[in-house]
């Protein structure tokens, strides 16, 4: 029963976060800080470090898993807590570019406007789905489950893969809409 309980510990607290996280980052989305009488400039230098911080995640994952396919425990764990890291950082950045600058509107046409709403729509979905899969992954690999860990990573990397890799294609895809 001993080994339940750090997973036991940890699921309000991951029901609580993958609720909250999403729910405050769609509210501040809509927040600007102009509206509250602040002269904030654009953080317009944003998009481009938090694309940047996306594609690092991307590249951490991938050595996570040779790591670890290598048998190098500690450095998988490093790399890993390194990805969790990034991912929140991105999600500080990308809530305080949205409270202080306009939403660009995607301006191309034809099929690349079908390709590029079908990649931020998934994009959106799985970032939102993925941030319990990553607490559960990390929190059986802390109790040391690594049979229980193995097997919901298995379903958490490629789907946070994703994430990494569209969100650098997406804002590949919009930045030459941006406005300076």
């Amino acid at each position: 029963m001993e080994d339940n309980s750090l997973e036991q510990k940890f699921s309000k607290f991951i029901i609580i976060v993958s609720i909250v996280i999403p729910v405050v980052v769609a509210i501040l989305f809509g927040v600007k800080l102009k509206d509250f009488g602040y002269n904030v400039e654009p953080l317009s230098f944003l998009p481009a470090i938090y694309a940047t911080t996306n594609g690092l995640t991307a590249i951490i994952l991938v050595a996570a898993v040779i790591a670890i396919k290598n048998g190098k425990r500690k450095l998988h764990e490093q790399l890993m807590t390194s990805a969790i890291a990034l991912s929140v950082a991105f999600l500080v950045m990308y809530v305080a570019y949205h409270m202080t600058a306009d939403s660009t509107k995607f301006g191309g046409e034809g099929a690349i406007r079908y390709v590029y709403f079908f990649l931020l729509i998934t994009h959106i979905i799985l970032s939102i789905a993925i941030i319990p899969l990553v607490m559960i992954t990390y929190v059986r690999a802390l109790a040391a489950k690594f049979d229980k860990h193995k097997k919901i990573a298995k379903i958490t990397f490629p789907i946070w893969l994703y994430v990494a890799v569209t969100g650098v294609v997406v804002y590949l895809m919009i930045s030459p809409y941006y406005v300076q």
